[in-house]
Parts: C-alpha cells; sequence; structure tokens
C-alpha cells in the first residue's frame, strides 16, 4: 500500500471553499480510480492562511499512476483549486505502508 502526501496553503477567506472543492470534485474523481483506497485531510491555521495535508492511500504506485500520470511525483492540481491557494507542493511523497493499526 502506498500513501501519497500532498500540501496545500490556502488563503484564509478561501480554506472552506477549498475543503468543499476537495469534496465535491477531488475526491468524487479519485472513487473512480481502480486502486483508491481512501484519503484524509488535516487541517492548521497558520500565519499565512489554512495549511491542509491531503493524505490518500493507494493499493500501488501503478493505481497512483492512474490518477498523476506517468510522473507520480507530479502534484495534480486543477487550476480552480491554484486560484484558491497561497503555495502548493508541486510534487508529493509517497510512503510505504508497513503497518496499519486499527481502532
Amino acid at each position: 500500500m502506498i500513501a501519497r502526501h500532498w500540501r496545500g496553503l490556502a488563503r484564509r477567506e478561501h480554506a472552506d471553499r477549498y475543503l468543499d472543492h476537495l469534496r465535491s470534485d477531488t475526491f468524487r474523481q479519485l472513487h473512480g480510480i481502480d486502486g483508491f483506497i481512501d484519503a484524509a485531510v488535516l487541517r492548521r491555521d497558520v500565519p499565512d492562511g489554512v495549511e491542509f495535508l491531503v493524505v490518500t492511500r493507494w493499493e500501488s504506485l501503478d493505481a497512483v499512476r492512474r490518477f498523476a500520470g506517468d510522473d507520480a511525483e507530479v502534484a495534480v492540481v486543477p487550476e480552480p483549486a491554484r486560484q484558491m491557494l497561497v503555495d502548493f507542493d508541486r510534487r508529493v511523497l509517497h510512503y510505504d505502508v508497513v503497518d496499519t493499526f486499527p481502532t
């Protein structure tokens, strides 16, 4: 299993709208991709706005490529989302999930 980590910094006045975008557009798209497992959105206020860390989990890097393309480390940030962000990672980080702990 692969965990894909991406960070974006939203303008404070656009933070809720950005979260809505993730829910209505990005995650809807991800649910249709074979090999997508789930996603978590972490949020925190910082001096320059609202920072989001989006962690998605995938069955494999091949599944990630079905979303991101041949270069799996390229961030997928559509133009409407870019307009709400002050800064964002252009490249993502991938981690092998070596263990999970049930609740």
